[in-house]
């Protein structure tokens, strides 16, 4: 079953075809008929927005879903949850805390028989659809991205795994900066480094503490917010800990001249990004933004071809 849980589920067949299926022009009415779940947990904007659209673009009928509606793991098991959208539904799209629910919900519809994959729009552990719109925008500024370099500035958290990801299967040079205590577990950097000598694309990750090391000749750079969803609580904490993480002016000047910068948003200027950098010149976060329908497009469309 084509599910997506993480965008390392595409790799070696499938990455490119959902590429492809994104940026053509016209993939046909694939989900004519077709009614497609959107399960959110928790809300979003560009995540609703650019899968309803992509949906409705494909011939389908999205419709959306909160937590309450299904009381997920309260009221109804997540298998059993899974199991009714399956009666109704072609794809079930959810946006999640916890990222194992995705796979047992994967695996009750198919051990059950329904032909519906299941796709992460967002959890805890990753972001793949974000990361795919992504990598649409580089190719599009950056042209071909291997040797390319990638600075993520910020929490390595559930949106920079799935990006540092999606950078290696492109050859990118990748590095991350973070505060200590908030970049990955000596297990996770372990993986990824064991990730990228499978994919063989002569990606690299380098980690640091140091802003200025991870722009330094930075062909694009990338930050997210400081506190996401589910952690307000260490707003202050977080906020003493990432000051000195700001995409600013000071830190394009040590980056290439034409450096892009993106943001997945939402943005707290002033905190994670200064509000002259969000509205400069380097910035294509509007057209990253834009591109989450397209690859959600390419998704869809990918998930139905073979199932």
């Amino acid at each position: 079953m084509p599910d997506l849980f993480d965008v390392d589920n595409l790799w070696p067949h499938d990455y490119e075809r959902v590429l492809e299926l994104a940026t053509k022009d016209d993939v046909g009415r694939v989900l004519e008929g077709d009614g497609v779940a959107l399960l959110f947990e928790k809300p979003s904007a560009r995540t609703r927005n650019s899968t309803e659209m992509a949906v409705v673009g494909l011939g389908g009928h999205p419709v959306y879903i909160q937590a309450a509606e299904v009381g997920l793991e309260t009221r109804e098991s997540a298998e059993d949850v899974a199991r009714t959208l399956g009666c109704y539904h072609r794809i079930l799209c959810a946006r999640v805390f916890d990222h194992d629910v995705l796979p047992r919900m994967a695996f009750a519809l198919e051990g059950s028989g329904f032909d519906v994959p299941v796709i992460n729009l967002l959890s805890d552990e990753a972001h793949p659809c974000q990361a795919i719109a992504d990598v649409i925008t580089l190719r599009e500024i950056l042209g071909p991205l291997p040797g390319q370099v990638l600075a993520y500035i910020g929490d390595a958290n559930n949106m920079c795994r799935s990006l540092v990801k999606v950078a290696l299967m492109e050859g990118m040079d990748v590095r991350v900066a973070s505060p200590p205590g908030y970049s990955f577990s000596a297990e996770e950097l372990d993986r990824l480094h064991t990730f990228s000598t499978k994919v063989g694309r002569g990606g690299t990750l380098h980690v640091t503490e140091d802003p200025e090391v991870a722009a330094g000749g930075a062909d694009a750079l990338y930050t997210d917010v400081w506190t996401s969803m589910g952690q307000e609580e260490e707003m202050a904490i977080r906020r003493e800990a990432f000051a000195p993480y700001i995409v600013d002016d000071a830190l394009l000047d040590v980056a290439e001249p034409d450096v892009a910068v993106l943001h997945c948003l939402p943005a707290h200027r002033g905190e994670e990004i200064t509000d002259a950098v969000l509205e400069g010149p380097h910035s294509v976060v509007w057209r990253q933004a834009a591109h989450r329908r397209t690859a959600m497009r390419g998704i869809l469309a990918w998930a139905v071809e073979d199932s």
